[in-house]
């Protein structure tokens, strides 16, 4: 509200340079807010002042003010919401027209072959931004997070910072965090490694777009697991790199299949081994070595994707691929975005000592750094042992809801779908629907809804697909889950009974 209130009073204050004066003040300021408006000076959504403060602050009658908020409902440019005062709404935003209609229309260099692609990949995102959390994948029960020791931290770091560090910092991240990292992950999964190899970044997306970045020619081959996130997908599109889909069984990836007659084999080969996306099979220990052998007599790197690796392997542990690997051609990505919340927006990357150089040269050009403060934050978060405790209460609450959640899933569409659970732990369980139903048509329906789920067919690629829902469980309470699950069970009746 505030800076919408600025904007009209420094525009007003400047209203006599407009070349047609209004005939009367209130369609002067009308205007001046409606060009604002078009204009996206003042952003759909932004609150609007009062008709009163606003009269005050221009110094006009309220009445005046009145009739311009009239005005511009009219005009479909704000809307009057009970108790919440005058709103922006969202508009179609211009384009610039040219003066003379007989003039040539603008031209403007084309886009590279590599804009090209990534703009085609925009489609096999997965990208939720609803302000609903149930069911969407991934999510950790949020209502545990430790706010107050985080908090806690958040004020001393501000309390004792020092001028220097408000200034830039390296891009791969700050010493702390990296020397921090380096001793959980040794003590986690048993991995050691320098702390100059670890990578901070604001998520595994990333990471995986510095590989592709250092390591692929356009046409050079990616492999990774059909089905798998679409994301993966949507990157290697963007590189312009050949796709190889290699299917998976009860060990995880068949690696057996990484190879074809006649072609070469992928350069890089991307998988999820403590818990495939979205079946939940783990790769045993002997696919892992299997895999780590084929890669050194291909010359190819592999990509360790351990987006749930404190969840998955809390009990009965199987060493990461990094640690097996004695020729150092791993890359280990790891995030806090769902162990602790999204929002935090920090992930990591444990590179191979020989492409350490390359990553830190290309950091420096695709972004900054995640913020300093958040990093050293967490780097005491991990040091003052919070973040065990939380991943202890993490688990527990996770596998309360989970149980409930089966029960009242099955409960409510017993026969409709059936609940994969590999028992591997997860923040997520898949649904296979037992019936053809389009779940990428249904998941748009629940949306509308109030529903939050991802559709198990866009995890695939190439002919083989099936129809289900990949659902998050952990990030509701029991009351909150019965509540939705039967929602849910409404709108998929409706949903059958209008596609029928």
């Amino acid at each position: 509200m505030e800076n919408a209130l600025n904007r009209i009073k420094a525009l007003y204050l400047y209203a006599g340079r407009e070349e047609e004066p209004a005939p009367v003040l209130y369609v002067a300021i009308f205007r001046i807010i409606k060009h604002a408006i078009e204009n996206n000076d003042i952003p759909a959504g932004s609150q609007l002042p009062s008709t009163r403060q606003l009269a005050k602050e221009l110094q006009v009658s309220r009445s005046t003010i009145v009739q311009v908020y009239d005005l511009l409902k009219i005009g479909n440019l704000i809307e009057s919401r009970p108790g919440s005062g005058y709103q922006v709404k969202k508009i179609g935003f211009k384009a610039a027209e040219a003066d003379n209609p007989n003039e040539a229309p603008v031209r403007y260099p084309a886009l590279s072959e590599k804009g090209k692609a990534f703009l085609s990949s925009i489609p096999f995102l997965e990208v939720t931004t609803d302000e609903e959390v149930a069911f969407r994948p991934g999510l950790p029960p949020l209502d545990i997070f430790p706010v107050n020791q985080w908090k806690i931290l958040n004020n001393l770091y501000w309390r004792h910072v020092k001028n220097d560090e408000l200034g830039y910092m390296g891009s791969s991240g700050t010493d702390q965090l990296r020397e921090t990292l380096a001793g959980y992950l040794n003590y986690t999964r048993k991995i050691k490694c320098d702390p100059k190899q670890i990578f901070i970044a604001s998520g595994s997306l990333q990471s995986i777009y510095v590989i592709g970045n250092i390591l692929l020619n356009p046409g050079e081959c990616v492999a990774h697991e059909n089905p798998t996130f679409p994301n993966i997908l949507s990157i290697c599109k963007g590189l312009r790199a050949k796709v190889r889909v290699v299917p998976i069984d009860d060990e995880g990836l068949r690696v057996n299949a990484l190879s074809l007659p006649g072609e070469m084999p992928p350069k890089i080969v991307h998988t999820v081994p403590s818990c495939h996306y979205p079946t939940g099979k783990r790769m045993s220990l002997a696919r892992r070595m299997e895999l780590i052998q084929w890669a050194s007599e291909h010359n190819s790197v592999i990509i360790e994707n351990d987006y749930e690796h404190e969840i998955n392997n809390y009990s009965d542990f199987i060493p990461s691929i990094y640690s097996l690997d004695k020729q150092q051609r791993t890359f280990l990505l790891g995030t806090f975005n769902r162990l602790l919340h999204p929002s935090i927006r920090v992930g990591y990357m444990v590179a191979p000592p020989n492409y350490v150089d390359a990553i830190e040269a290309i950091l420096r050009y695709l972004h900054r750094f995640v913020p300093y403060s958040k990093q050293l934050i967490l780097s005491q978060f991990i040091e003052k042992n919070y973040i065990y405790s939380h991943i202890r209460n993490l688990i527990e609450v996770a596998e309360k809801r989970k149980a409930f959640f089966c029960k009242t899933f099955e409960e409510n569409f017993s026969g409709h779908y059936h609940l994969h659970d590999t028992g591997t732990r997860s923040l997520h369980l898949l649904a296979e629907l037992n019936e053809h139903t389009p779940d990428q048509k249904l998941i748009r329906y629940f949306r509308r809804k109030g529903i939050i789920a991802h559709a198990y067919s866009k995890t695939f690629v190439g002919a083989e697909s099936r129809n289900g829902l990949i659902i998050g469980y952990g990030c509701v309470n029991e009351s909150e889950i019965k509540r939705k699950i039967q929602k849910m069970k409404k709108c998929f009746l409706d949903f059958r009974k209008n596609e029928i």
